[in-house]
């Protein structure tokens, strides 16, 4: 089952991973909500597949975390797509992604997109992800091995950014890099087990709207401004692939300014 290269490659298997995608999106994802057409689109034409190792391939429309390299996860389709919806987009965009794993995310993010920058942690995920994005042609997305939890400022302001991995409060780096009237969604919570997703909204130069939007399980957010070591527990929860979960939606807002 397993191949490679690029979307050409193996055109009997592409189809019968085709149609497995598309009833993926539909039981999934759309069933469950997410409506924004960009992004149903984007989760249509993505091949999760190519992003798993071999052995996972066959797992791979299942809306199931599953375990990649360094101890890692790549999130469940529908986290992926609900976070991408989280976003607002337009298409067009300028968008940073912090955690790039396997680099899923960021080639559904690239369908939308103008430009996307992911930020990787681990340099064995970082250059996996940048291989594999190459050879499947994405060419719109650029991949940095570094502290996520910094952002990457060389290309900021974005319009929006999204962060794949848990920290205890939302990096002062990543609100200064958006745009006036850009979207930052990330996990946030005082326990690495479990997060809220927020959604910060920049509404001046020194004024933040926040939202709390649902109930989220994901890896934490390791950097500077972050956490600065994974507990022993969450470490065994995320070789466990319980990590990059929808739990629940919710709904609270509040008006934040930087301190």
């Amino acid at each position: 089952m397993g191949f490679l290269a690029s979307k050409e490659d193996h055109p009997g298997e592409l189809k019968s991973f085709a149609s497995f995608r598309e009833e993926m999106v539909e039981r999934d994802i759309a069933a469950r909500g997410v409506r924004d057409e960009l992004v149903l689109g984007a989760m249509r034409k993505v091949p999760r597949e190519l992003f798993l190792p071999k052995n996972l391939r066959e797992f791979a429309y299942e809306d199931l975390p599953l375990p990649i390299a360094g101890g890692q996860t790549i999130s469940q389709p529908y986290i992926v797509a609900f976070m991408a919806e989280s976003l607002l987009l337009k298409g067009g965009e300028k968008i940073l992604e912090i955690g790039a794993g396997s680099g899923y995310a960021a080639a559904v993010l690239s369908e939308i997109a103008a430009q996307v920058y992911t930020v990787e942690r681990l340099g064995q995920l970082a250059d996996k992800a940048a291989a594999t994005l190459a050879d499947l042609g994405y060419d719109n997305v650029r991949v940095l091995h570094g502290d996520g939890s910094r952002g990457w400022l060389e290309h900021a302001p974005y319009e929006a950014i999204v962060v794949a991995a848990g920290g205890p409060q939302v990096p002062e780096s990543l609100k200064a890099q958006l745009k006036i009237g850009g979207r930052l969604v990330i996990p946030v919570g005082a326990d690495q087990r479990v997060q809220e997703l927020v959604r910060v909204t920049r509404v001046s130069e020194n004024e933040y709207r926040s939202e709390d939007i649902a109930d989220v399980r994901f890896v934490p957010l390791i950097g500077e401004e972050g956490w600065t070591i994974a507990k022993e527990g969450e470490a065994r929860q995320v070789r466990a692939g319980r990590c990059g979960r929808f739990l629940r939606k919710r709904k609270r807002w509040s008006g934040t300014s930087p301190t």
